[in-house]
């Protein structure tokens, strides 16, 4: 959170010609230090998004055999006063921001006072923002293709209380030495102390590229590109669908025989999607490594075109996603990611929080276990959860049912009772091999259900598509909701969830004993129900009322 400077303090005078504000008086708890600026190279980086309507206007003169219609001389002449505005507001924003860290006389003088990393910036109204250096939590350097070939990155501090990003101080761009000295500087009040064992948690190897695949984007990314490849193309006024190769192309696969060609169609789909997937992990995942830099600091690097290095406080670590997605599962693997504080919105956290690609589960569960600084809960003995009652089972077969099952069978029979039978046949099929499958997976849900304690953390484990075992630390528990619906009620179940300033902000245990729960979350996080909990008093004295 930023914290206004005290009225008076050196640097806060805003009519200085040169920023380095009024020299500080004599006992000044601050020494003065001088005002750095953002790299000039971030007038280019601000040009980056020139790119794809000029990308756009070359594929249309190349599709139109180099004439220019007026309306793309419209968006040239837009493009050219969008690039003069946006210019001349970026120079005054470079010009306008500045950095500095303020580190505290030694003496009498200093009294509590403690660095802080200010930030001023601004084009009409100025902004002062003074961060002390012992709340920034993280410390991110971002760098786009853009950025690497100018040769400078973004630098990004969160800090605590930044779970929706906006006390995040940002600066873009810094020149890549100048951003890996301030982030030495903004965490050089971390404890430096050497660690006792190997500070480095896990590396790349690429012999794990083979579970790239295992995701279920492997079919959904290739429509996905195909979706964004339309809608580009018709952005520029192209109609794919009109193009002779793509009409050739529809036109030989309505004519071939259908059981050769439709298997052919998906192994292709598969290919490519597998291509796609193994590109995608290696530009994610490139010069991977896992480690602790000091005994309080944990630090992700990866990344091939886009550079991202990531750095987590200890305080600030709350726990570990041990995620299997039901591909991955099948082939052995799993993921590992972070519940911590300071990495921004869900969709910052998505990316930030990644602690290990999908990867051998022995693997996974020695990088989770690493990142604790102990063993992961429950993977020495994965039975020690306390599994849920049976009628969680049939609940899960019950939805499977009444919301896969039945809507499909319904609308195929309709459609073969007013058309034609064989989508009759179609419905018993449909409705024979998703009752299978859905019988299937709330087998596989239920067994996934678990929760338990062990030791400082909170295990909770569930999901089928998903499965998601969760060790969190019971004193990071804030706050617990027990959620309940007319059909959970009626079978004696709660969701239960506990709320953290961290990772999801919330944590489900689906479907336990409602006559259980509270006293599970009474154990796991003592002193938060105390006083919503009824107990039982003593038996009450025959003849004698009750008031």
């Amino acid at each position: 959170m930023s914290t206004p400077r005290e009225p008076g303090a050196p640097g806060t005078d805003p009519g200085t010609s040169d920023g380095s504000g009024p020299a500080a008086p004599p006992g000044a708890p601050f020494e003065e230090t001088p005002w750095r600026r953002l790299d000039p190279r971030t007038l280019l980086v601000h040009c980056g998004w020139m790119a794809a309507p000029l990308g756009s206007l070359a594929l249309t003169a190349l599709a139109t055999g180099g004439r220019i219609n007026t309306e793309a001389w419209i968006t040239l002449a837009a493009i050219s006063a969008s690039f003069a505005v946006l210019t001349t507001l970026g120079l005054i924003r470079w010009a306008r921001t500045e950095f500095r860290i303020t580190i505290p006389r030694r003496g009498e003088g200093a009294g509590g006072a403690s660095p802080t990393f200010d930030v001023r910036s601004g084009l009409l109204t100025r902004r002062l923002r003074s961060v002390p250096l012992h709340r920034i939590r993280t410390v991110d350097l971002t760098a786009t293709p853009v950025h690497r070939v100018l040769g400078v990155t973004v630098l990004r501090a969160g800090t605590a209380g930044s779970g929706d990003g906006s006390s995040e101080l940002s600066l873009e761009a810094l020149a890549v030495p100048e951003a890996e000295r301030l982030r030495t500087e903004l965490l050089a009040y971390a404890d430096a102390e050497a660690v006792a064992n190997d500070p480095v948690v896990a590396r790349i190897n690429w012999r794990w590229l083979r579970y790239a695949p295992l995701t279920f984007w492997v079919i959904g990314g290739v429509f996905v590109a195909a979706g964004g490849a339309y809608r580009a193309l018709d952005g520029i006024g192209i109609e794919a669908w009109k193009l002779g190769f793509v009409q050739r192309a529809f036109t030989e696969f309505g004519a071939s025989a259908l059981w050769l060609t439709i298997p052919a169609a998906l192994v292709a789909i598969l290919a490519l999607g597998s291509v796609g997937a193994v590109v995608l992990y290696v530009e994610n995942w490139w010069s991977y490594c896992l480690e602790w830099t000091d005994s309080r600091t944990l630090r992700v690097r990866r990344g091939l075109l886009t550079t991202r290095a990531v750095t987590i406080e200890r305080a600030r670590l709350r726990g570990v996603v041990l995620r299997e997605p039901l591909l991955l599962r099948a082939g052995g693997g799993a993921l590992v990611r972070a519940v911590a504080g300071g990495l921004g919105n869900r969709e910052e956290n998505r990316k930030r929080s990644g602690l290990l690609p999908p990867a051998p589960r022995a693997e996974a569960l020695r990088v989770a276990g690493g990142t604790l600084r102990s063993p992961f809960p429950g993977s020495a003995a994965p039975a020690a959860l306390t599994p849920h009652p049976r009628v969680a089972l049939r609940r899960r077969r019950v939805r499977g049912l009444l919301f896969v099952v039945l809507p499909g069978t319904a609308v195929l029979a309709g459609l073969g009772a007013a058309f034609t039978p064989v989508l009759l046949h179609c419905a018993w099929i449909y409705a024979l091999i998703t009752t299978a499958l859905s019988l299937w997976l709330a087998r596989d849900a239920y067994r996934n259900l678990g929760h338990g304690l062990d030791g400082p953390y909170l295990v909770a484990r569930s999901g089928t598509f998903s499965r998601d075992t969760v060790a969190l630390q019971r004193d990071a528990i804030a706050a617990w909701t027990f959620s309940t619906s007319p059909f959970t009620r009626r079978a004696g179940l709660v969701t239960l969830t506990a709320a953290v300033a961290a990772g999801d902000d919330g944590y489900r245990i689906p479907d336990l004993p409602a006559a259980d729960a509270p006293g599970f979350a009474t154990t796991a996080a003592p002193g938060i129900l105390d006083e919503f909990l009824v107990h039982p008093g003593p038996a009450p004295v025959p003849g004698q009322r009750s008031r």
